[in-house]
C-alpha cells in the first residue's frame, strides 16, 4: 500500500516525472515515424512490384517456351489462377527521334513482348499508362495549363492498351516513363514534356539480336515503331528501362514464331529447299500469373510448378511434337523475382530501426540520473520507511514502480504523439514546403519580443535562473520567428526528384507496439540501479546523516 501513496506522490509533487515521461514520449514517438515511414515505402514497393508482375513467374531460358498457349490453358483452368499471361523478354537499343539532325540518342532498354489484353488481366499494365484524357472538366481544371492531357484524343489510351496505332493499324510500341528524357517530372508528380518531344505520335527504332537455344547470336534485326503511350508503374528502375511491344512482333523480330521445319538429313529440290516434314512452334521467354483472391503466391507456385512438369512429361511423351518443353525453368513468387528490389529496402528499415531504437539508452540513462537524483535527495525519507517496517523489496519496489508508471504514460504519450504526425505527415509534409503564413510568423514575432521584454525586467531584478530561461526563450523563437521569415517553402520529399507523390500515412502497429514495449522495458531499467541503491541504504546512517 505505501508504495503506491510514496509512488503516487513522487509523481505529482515535482516537475522532473513530467521531464521523463516527455523524453519517453519523445523516444518512442521518433521510433514509430520513422519505422512506420520507412515500412509504408517497402509496402509501396511491394505494390508497384506485384503490380507490375502478378504473382507468379515462369522463366525458361533464351529458347523460350513452346506450346504456350496450351499451358496457358491449362494454368488458366486451375482453381488458384485468376490469369496468366505470356511475354517475351529481351534487351534492345532504342533509337530516339531526338535531338535533331543525322545523330540520333540511342537507349540500353529490357524488351518486354506481350500481349495486352490477357496482360491487364494480369498486372496493371491497361491503368500505368500515363498518357490519357481527363475524365472530366474538374480533373481537367486540376492540370497545370500546359497540361498536354487537357487536349488528348481519347483514342491515345485505347492505342496504348492495344499496342497499336489506330490512325494507321500499325503495331506500337509503349515506353517506360523515363526511356525518354523529354519528360520532366513535377513537383506535383505529373509531367510535362521539354524540349518539344511530347513522344506519342513519334517514331522510334527498335534494335534487338536474335539468339538461338545453342546460344549462336544471329543478324540484328530492327523496326520502327510509332509510340502509342508512355507507362509509369511506380518503379524508377522498371520506368527507366522497359519499353512493350505486342507478342508477335517480338517473336517475329526474335525469330521465336512459327516457322517451318526442314528435313535437313534429304537431298533438296532443284531450288535448293529442303522438304518440310512440320511445323516448328512459336516460343515465348514468360509466364505471369495472377492469384485469385485467399490463394498465397507461394501457394499458386507450388501448384504451377506441378502443372509445368506434368505438361512437360506429356510433351515428352508425345512423339507427334517437334519441340519439347524445357526442363530447367525457374518458376518463382514475385517477392522472390524482385529480391534485388526488395530485399535492400528491408534491410535499410531494419537498419533504421535498429540506430534509432538506440535511443532508447539514452532514455534509460536520463531516467537513471532523475532517479538517482531523488534517492539521494530522499534518503531521510528512505530511512524513515525502513525504520518503520518497509522491506528493502518494498523500498526498491517503490521506484521500480515509479519508473514502470512513467515509461507506461511516455509511451502511451509517444504512441498517440507518433500516430498524430504519421496521419498527417502529408499535410505537415505540404506546410514545410509552403511559406509559412503571415499570422504565425507575425504570432512568433510577438512571441520572442514578449520574451525579450521578460528577459529586460528579469535582469533589472539581477534574478539569475528567470534571466537565463527568458534569454533561452528570447533566442529560441527569435531564430524561429526569422526562419519563419525567411522560409519560402522546402519540399523533403520533392516528388520531382523522388519517385513517389505522397509520403506514407498509414502506422505500423506492430512496430508502434514493439517500441512502446521497449520504452517501458528501458525505463524500467533505468529506474532498476537507483531502486536497488535505496533498498541498499542503512535506516540508521539515513536518519543519522539524511
Amino acid at each position: 500500500m505505501y508504495a503506491s501513496l510514496v509512488s503516487n506522490r513522487y509523481l505529482t509533487s515535482r516537475l522532473i516525472p513530467v521531464i521523463a515521461v516527455a523524453a519517453v514520449a519523445l523516444c518512442v514517438a521518433l521510433v514509430i515515424t520513422v519505422v512506420s515511414v520507412m515500412s509504408g515505402f517497402l509496402d509501396m514497393l511491394k505494390a508497384s512490384g506485384r503490380s507490375i508482375v502478378g504473382d507468379v513467374i515462369v522463366s525458361s531460358g533464351i529458347g523460350g517456351m513452346p506450346y504456350a498457349e496450351e499451358l496457358l490453358a491449362e494454368l488458366r483452368a486451375l482453381p488458384e489462377v485468376a490469369g496468366a499471361t505470356p511475354l517475351i523478354d529481351t534487351i534492345g537499343l532504342l533509337r530516339m527521334p531526338y535531338p535533331a539532325g543525322p545523330q540520333k540518342e540511342t537507349a540500353h532498354v529490357q524488351v518486354w513482348a506481350v500481349d495486352p489484353a490477357s496482360l491487364a488481366g494480369v498486372t496493371d499494365f491497361a491503368d500505368d499508362l500515363y498518357w490519357r484524357a481527363p475524365k472530366d472538366a474538374a480533373a481537367a481544371d486540376a492540370m497545370a495549363p500546359d497540361d498536354p492531357r487537357r487536349a488528348l484524343d481519347p483514342t491515345i489510351l485505347e492505342d496504348g492498351k492495344r499496342l497499336l496505332q489506330s490512325s494507321t493499324n500499325t503495331p506500337g510500341i509503349a515506353l517506360g516513363m523515363h526511356v525518354s528524357v523529354g519528360n520532366a517530372r513535377q513537383r506535383d508528380g505529373s509531367y510535362l514534356p521539354r524540349y518539344g518531344w511530347f513522344m506519342p505520335g513519334l517514331e522510334v527504332t527498335l534494335t534487338v539480336v536474335p539468339v538461338s537455344g545453342k546460344g549462336k547470336i544471329a543478324e540484328p534485326r530492327e523496326q520502327i515503331f510509332p509510340v502509342v503511350n508512355e507507362v509509369q508503374t511506380g518503379l524508377f528502375e522498371v520506368d527507366r528501362n522497359r519499353v512493350y511491344i505486342p507478342l508477335q512482333e517480338g517473336q517475329r523480330l526474335l525469330r521465336l514464331d512459327e516457322a517451318p521445319l526442314y528435313d535437313l538429313t534429304a537431298d533438296p529440290d532443284a531450288s535448293g529447299n529442303y522438304p518440310v516434314i512440320g511445323r516448328t512452334p512459336a516460343r515465348v521467354t514468360k509466364l505471369l500469373l495472377r492469384a485469385k483472391p485467399g490463394c498465397s503466391a507461394d501457394a499458386l507456385r507450388d501448384r504451377v510448378q506441378a502443372t509445368y512438369d506434368a505438361f512437360a512429361d506429356r510433351i515428352e511423351a508425345d512423339r507427334s511434337r517437334t519441340a519439347s518443353m524445357p526442363r530447367f525453368v525457374q518458376v518463382l513468387t514475385w517477392e522472390q523475382q524482385l529480391r534485388d528490389l526488395i530485399i535492400p529496402v528491408e534491410k535499410e528499415r531494419e537498419m533504421m530501426r535498429v540506430l534509432f531504437s538506440l535511443i532508447y539508452l539514452v532514455c534509460a540513462g536520463l531516467i537513471l540520473s532523475i532517479f538517482w537524483a531523488i534517492v539521494v535527495e530522499k534518503t531521510r525519507d528512505i530511512g524513515i520507511l525502513r525504520s518503520v517496517g518497509a522491506s528493502r523489496t518494498g523500498v526498491m519496489w517503490i521506484f521500480l514502480r515509479y519508473g514502470l508508471i512513467i515509461g507506461t504514460l511516455g509511451s502511451a504519450l509517444g504512441v498517440l504523439l507518433a500516430w498524430a504526425i504519421v496521419t498527417n505527415v502529408n499535410p505537415i509534409h505540404e506546410a514545410i514546403g509552403s511559406d509559412a503564413p503571415l499570422a504565425i510568423r507575425v504570432t512568433a514575432w510577438c512571441l520572442a519580443s514578449a520574451c525579450a521584454v521578460g528577459l529586460c525586467v528579469t535582469a533589472l531584478r539581477r534574478k539569475f535562473l528567470p534571466t537565463l530561461l527568458w534569454t533561452l526563450g528570447t533566442i529560441v523563437l527569435s531564430a524561429a520567428a526569422l526562419g519563419l521569415t525567411l522560409h519560402h517553402g522546402t519540399l523533403i520529399w520533392d516528388p520531382s526528384i523522388y519517385y513517389f507523390t505522397l509520403v506514407p500515412d498509414k502506422v505500423d502497429w506492430w512496430a508502434a507496439g514493439t517500441t512502446a514495449v521497449g520504452g517501458v522495458l528501458f525505463s524500467v531499467i533505468g529506474s532498476a540501479i537507483p531502486a536497488a541503491k535505496a533498498a541498499d541504504i542503512d535506516p540508521v546512517e539515513a536518519l543519522r546523516y539524511g
